[in-house]
């Protein structure tokens, strides 16, 4: 039987035999209820509804789990942010990197409570915003209205994606290629990210302006 790494979302799941459905939610829930954002959610769930027929594993079932990993994982973030707050996220950490923090509270001040929803198809948003919500004053129950929309809604389009576009033939002979795709445009935004910061903190080291200086 096959076996991957998480950049061959085929071979992880056709490697995962009758655990494959606890395999995907797992690592749905890692990606925001332990906020590690390089997890390729989105090529796992599109894969495994593509694959669904051979995995044995009915696309109901899978639209189901996901969405409860999904609602579970931001119901953990947002336990985190009530919790820890800003005390979690410093400027030189491995993950818990404050611009991740910068860049989830932007996307909740321009989308106030429906960002859950749209976050939910933003690869690193998707992870941070959670604690951000967490940290500010909307009520548990307001958020979870909104998280459990979310993740219905992301579960249902990918896996609905993913279970159509299999029956083209194209797709079909090339799971392979196309899910290795997905990954590398999911991670796209974490690339624009990482590209961006690398320029600011060359033009402040040019300015001669070291980070954290005191101006007096």
């Amino acid at each position: 039987m096959q076996s991957g790494g998480l950049l061959d979302p085929t071979g992880l799941l056709q490697g995962s035999g009758p655990w494959v459905l606890l395999v995907v939610m797992g690592i749905i829930f890692i990606e925001t209820g332990l906020l590690f954002p390089f997890l390729p959610g989105d090529s796992l769930i599109f894969t495994a509804a593509l694959l669904a027929g051979s995995l044995g594993l009915p696309l109901p079932l899978l639209v189901a789990g996901v969405a409860v990993a999904a609602i579970l994982g931001d119901t953990v973030g947002y336990g985190i942010g009530r919790r820890f707050g800003r005390r979690l996220f410093t400027p030189n950490a491995r993950i818990f990197k404050a611009r991740y923090l910068q860049q989830a509270d932007v996307f909740f001040a321009k989308h106030g409570a429906q960002s859950l929803v749209l976050a939910r198809f933003v690869p690193v948003v998707r992870t941070f915003l959670p604690p951000v919500v967490g940290m500010s004053n909307m009520p548990y129950r307001r958020f979870l209205l909104w998280n459990a929309i979310g993740g219905v809604a992301w579960a249902v389009l990918l896996s609905a994606a993913g279970f159509f576009l299999g029956r083209i033939p194209a797709v079909a002979d090339n799971i392979d290629l196309i899910a290795v795709g997905i990954v590398v445009v999911s991670v796209i935004p974490i690339a624009i990210a990482v590209i961006r910061e690398r320029r600011a903190d060359r033009r402040g080291r040019e300015s001669g302006v070291a980070p954290g200086a005191d101006g007096g």
